[in-house]
């Protein structure tokens, strides 16, 4: 399938443990998964198999350095010119790519979420809505800490350390900056249904009314 899609691109973000995956979820099933490319930029930090075990975990995950933007950028331009792309497939246990990759279709909305997607211009002004999930420094920590201890097998030191050592500061330096950029803030995540239903049906009227589409 090739050809100018003349999609909706929308970011989701904010920082660890917000609930941005709470509210691209919201999404997906609202306007429906099979109008939607889903893209989440965790998918992209770089590949580190080439280090020993030990330097990998010594990496500032945190930091936009670490992250493989311009291989995002490349994606979402050929999702929204009509072409599919092969997403990495990332392992947290292993700080490291799996050599897989998954296959995501072009469709009329494109859907990025991910903790850094407004902090750097180039692909910022690829989204036509930006949507920032916020909460509370306390709530996002004690998510944080549930989904490294028991999805990605750290321990509860290990997790305590790194969101001291990066997490917080790098929140501070470039995440809760990027919070100026968005269209739309929604307090409480995925529970602010005031703010989801608002977000839903503004995706749904760009894609009832061409005219309200960016131009290809």
């Amino acid at each position: 399938m090739t050809g100018t899609m003349n999609s909706i691109i929308i970011g989701v973000a904010g920082g660890t443990g917000s609930g941005k995956t709470t509210v691209s979820e919201s999404i997906l099933d609202r306007v429906g998964r099979d109008r939607i490319a889903y893209l989440q930029q965790d998918s992209y930090y770089r590949d580190l198999s080439h280090l020993p075990y030990q330097e990998r975990t010594q990496i500032n995950f945190d930091h936009p350095d670490a992250l493989e933007t311009d291989l995002l950028i490349c994606h979402l331009m050929a999702l929204r010119d009509g072409l599919a792309v092969d997403v990495p497939v990332y392992d947290f246990t292993r700080y490291a790519r799996t050599g897989q990759t998954r296959r995501v279709e072009p469709r009329r909305v494109i859907l990025v979420e991910g903790i850094l997607i407004f902090a750097e211009k180039a692909l910022r002004d690829l989204f036509d809505v930006r949507i920032f999930v916020d909460a509370d420094a306390d709530i996002r920590f004690i998510r944080r800490l549930q989904r490294d201890l028991e999805e990605r097998g750290r321990s509860a030191e290990s997790v305590i350390r790194q969101y001291m050592d990066t997490v917080r500061p790098m929140h501070l330096e470039f995440v809760e900056p990027s919070k100026r950029y968005a269209d739309v803030i929604i307090p409480e995540g995925g529970f602010n249904t005031v703010a989801l239903d608002m977000v839903v049906a503004r995706v749904e009227a760009m894609l009832r009314d061409p005219g309200r589409l960016p131009a290809p």
